[in-house]
């Protein structure tokens, strides 16, 4: 490996780490958010409703951007809006309002649908120029930064930090991440390549690719099951389970580090059992963990089952994309449409559990999500592409 892709790789690492921390920053403080904005889960599944509708705007633009300027400047410009939402949800904490925490969680979602989808398409860029297994581990950093966000925001939440004062620290150290990181991509990666996601005209053909679509659902349901445990977990576990704002933190903490543990250790399983059987075990580890959680009145049992959810969301993403680059020619347009699939779940479909929460409860909620994992069990052997690389190969030759 060459400097300057040693360099490019190190800096993926930053770009998936910094999303993380800033994320689980304001997760593991969204009970204090809450209490300060005066909100019922009804109106904060309206205020993550921001969240929802920035990331629908972002993902759904990504794949027109990255074919026409670049993963670069779309990875710089959406991970600079995660940095200014993350600012503007500290204003809106410090003045109490939902309308500007609303406006914050526009703009992190704009940036996070927008900019995760380059990163990615990045990443399995350098993925088949290493010939390495690279996209777990790269995708092991963002839970790693949700484990260090989140373990500052137990301390924060432990001391009576004001929320303001949390995330305006976070807001600084995030913006100096982006800045180090960003000169370390190169220009021009994924622009003008013929069946780019966003082009307009290659994208039925790809919706017609029965394993890519196969592919995608996988995604969804996992991405679900991720972005349902960084939206709604601590308040799952204080309004669910009755413990306190500091445990329900731990909690989160608890399913960053599985997360974490899982993708970091995730190449060694991929390598010697494959892809389907890794997928599969994750499915029923998260089938597992969400059964507990949501039927299980020992809030201490709950809380230990959340690490079998967080090691089975684990995979389930980064195995996928890569899948999908795999499945046929145009790797850039496959792994832009089933991101766009995998951020449409992890960021927009949890806001929507707060409605059903309103009105059954968090717990009742999550068997939206379950009933997606459990799909992704029988789906896994979408996963397995070496057929078509070999025939791929084979006409090349």
């Amino acid at each position: 490996m060459d400097l300057a892709t040693r360099r490019r790789r190190q800096a993926l690492f930053l770009f998936f780490l910094l999303p993380g921390i800033a994320m689980s920053s304001w997760v593991t403080r969204t009970p204090d958010l809450r209490d300060g904005l005066e909100a019922s889960t009804a109106q904060m599944g309206l205020i993550l409703f921001g969240l929802s509708l920035g990331s629908m705007i972002g993902v759904l633009c990504s794949g027109r951007l990255v074919s026409r300027f670049g993963t670069r400047p779309v990875m710089g410009v959406g991970t600079a809006l995660i940095v200014a939402g993350l600012a503007v949800i500290s204003a809106g904490s410090l003045l109490s309002s939902a309308p500007l925490v609303m406006a914050g969680l526009f703009a992190f979602g704009a940036g996070m649908g927008g900019g995760e989808v380059a990163i990615n398409v990045d990443a399995a860029d350098v993925e088949r120029i290493t010939g390495k297994t690279t996209m777990p581990i790269l995708h092991g950093c963002f839970s790693l930064g949700t484990v260090v966000g989140s373990c500052a925001g137990i301390g924060a939440t432990a001391a009576r930090l004001p929320v303001h004062w949390h995330l305006a620290a976070v807001t600084l150290i995030a913006a100096a991440m982006l800045l180090y990181a960003v000169r370390a991509i190169p220009a021009g990666t994924g622009t003008g390549a013929p069946g780019e996601a966003g082009s307009g005209r290659p994208r039925p053909k790809l919706w017609k690719d029965t394993q890519l679509v196969l592919i995608g659902a996988i995604v969804l349901a996992m991405a679900l099951a991720e972005g349902a445990a960084n939206d709604w977990l601590p308040l799952l576990m204080v309004d669910g389970h009755g413990v306190d704002a500091t445990a329900g933190s731990l909690v989160y903490t608890g399913f960053a580090a599985a997360m974490t543990i899982g993708r970091f250790g995730g190449a060694y399983f991929l390598d010697r059992f494959g892809r389907t059987a890794v997928v599969r075990a994750s499915a029923v580890s998260g089938a597992i963990g969400l059964l507990l959680v949501i039927f299980s009145d020992n809030a201490v049992l709950a809380g230990a089952a959340v690490l079998f959810w967080g090691l089975g969301a684990s995979l389930g993403f980064p195995v996928a994309l890569s899948a999908a680059g795999e499945t046929g020619p145009d790797e850039t347009a496959r792994v832009s449409l089933v991101a766009t699939i995998g951020y449409v779940a992890f960021l927009v479909g949890p806001p929507g559990l707060g409605f059903l929460g309103d009105h059954w409860g968090l717990r009742t909620a999550m068997l939206v999500v379950l009933a997606f994992v459990i799909s992704a069990v029988f789906l896994a052997p979408a996963v397995d592409t070496c057929g078509r690389v070999a025939a791929m190969q084979d006409q090349r030759r």
